[in-house]
Parts: structure tokens; C-alpha cells; sequence
């Protein structure tokens, strides 16, 4: 009978660019959507910030995702590089590296020095780059796939509180936008710790206040500005 455990942290990387995007178009969103409309504009005016935040969101989220993992990309490239010339030059004193890094877990000299041989032998760039350096296949960063995830669910989300604000009567937009985004926020964040195995009502909380902060402010603004104008 084989025991198998399913673990979560393998989808650190997408979920959290998920997650990031999902929750910063809803929050962004319905703000600006409360911000404009706390300043007594047209529902056409308000329709076109929202839908303008959701194209230049989904394309901010996008290109700062892609940056920011690109720039951890090349420094674990460049990392690899070094690696991978100290084991073209100094093999034996890598070997030595590595069987000093098992011994600090707790492994006796003999077998890290065993396991380290044996794992050179099979693939040793692959080895320090886990042990000494800390890549993995599980948090090697991936551009790509960040900018991706992150920008398909702020569309996704910034959607939401922009059919609210079109579907809700003008006396009521405010209240309504409000109420279903911080619902929406609540369920995003039940999914994601669900997905992640996290606590569902203190991950919802969280994502809940943030927002309703957001909100809160972004309404006040466009309210004074309403005033006085």
C-alpha cells in the first residue's frame, strides 16, 4: 500500500499571481467605480473609468508581473551560471560544499559525503542548485506564466463590479458596487485558501477589509471632489 500527501506548495507561484490579480481588479475597480460615482457623474462616465481601469490594470498587472519575475529569473540564471563554473573548476571542493550542507541536516559525514557523490554523479548542477542555492522545479520563477495568470484574473474580477454598476439602478449603484464587490473579495479569498489550504473565514476577512478600505477612501475622494466642484 503506498501512503501519498497532497501538498500545495507547488501552486505558490500561479495562485499568488491569481490570487494578486483577482483581488487587485475588484479592489481597483469598484473603487474607481465608487470614486466617480460618489462625484455625481453619468452612468456612461462611469461605465468608461471602469471599463479604461480594467484595460489599463489588466495590462499594468501583466507587464509588472512579468518584470518582477523576469528580474528573480536572471538572478537565479545568473546564480546557475556561477554554479555551474565552480564545478567545472573546483569539482572536488563542491562536492565537499555539499556533503557539508547534508551534514548540517543532521546526516553522518560518511553517508553526506555518499549522497553527495551519488547525487553529482546523476546531476550535479541539479543538486547544488536545490540544496546550496535553494531552486527547486516547485519555486523556479516563471515570467510567463505570472503575467498570464495574474493578468486573465484582474480582468476577470474588474468584470464584476463593472456588470454590478451597469445592471443596478443609478439611486443605488453606490450601496450595490460596494456590498457585492466586498462579496466577491469574500469568496476570492474562501477560493484561494481553499486552493492553498489556508483558514477560509480569516483569508476572507482579510481580503475583505483591504478592500472595503479601498473603497472607503476612494469614495471619500471622489465625494469631495464632487462637492466641490
Amino acid at each position: 500500500m503506498i501512503h501519498t500527501e497532497h501538498h500545495r506548495s507547488h501552486r505558490n507561484g500561479w495562485l499568488r499571481a491569481a490570487v494578486m490579480g483577482a483581488n487587485d481588479g475588484i479592489v481597483s475597480t469598484s473603487s474607481l467605480i465608487l470614486g466617480v460615482a460618489a462625484a455625481s457623474t453619468t452612468l456612461s462616465d462611469i461605465m468608461l473609468a471602469g471599463i479604461a481601469g480594467l484595460v489599463a490594470g489588466a495590462m499594468s498587472m501583466a507587464a509588472g508581473e512579468y518584470v518582477s519575475v523576469s528580474s528573480q529569473s536572471d538572478t537565479e540564471n545568473a546564480d546557475l551560471e556561477i554554479e555551474r563554473k565552480a564545478l567545472d573548476e573546483h569539482y572536488e571542493l563542491e562536492q565537499e560544499e555539499l556533503a557539508a550542507i547534508y551534514e548540517t541536516r543532521g546526516l553522518a559525514p560518511e553517508l553526506a559525503k555518499l549522497v553527495a557523490e551519488q547525487l553529482m554523479t546523476n546531476d550535479a548542477l541539479g543538486a547544488h542548485a536545490r540544496d546550496e542555492i535553494g531552486i527547486t522545479d516547485t519555486s523556479q520563477a516563471r515570467p510567463l506564466q505570472a503575467a498570464l495568470s495574474s493578468a486573465t484574473t484582474f480582468t476577470i474580477g474588474a468584470l464584476l463590479p463593472l456588470l454590478v454598476a451597469w445592471w443596478a439602478p443609478h439611486a443605488l449603484l453606490i450601496p450595490l458596487v460596494a456590498l457585492f464587490s466586498l462579496l466577491f473579495l469574500a469568496f476570492l479569498g474562501a477560493i484561494a485558501a481553499r486552493v492553498g489550504g489556508a483558514p477560509i473565514l480569516k483569508a476572507a476577512a482579510r481580503v475583505m477589509f483591504w478592500g472595503a478600505l479601498a473603497m472607503s477612501l476612494t469614495s471619500a475622494i471622489g465625494h469631495l471632489f464632487g462637492v466641490m466642484a
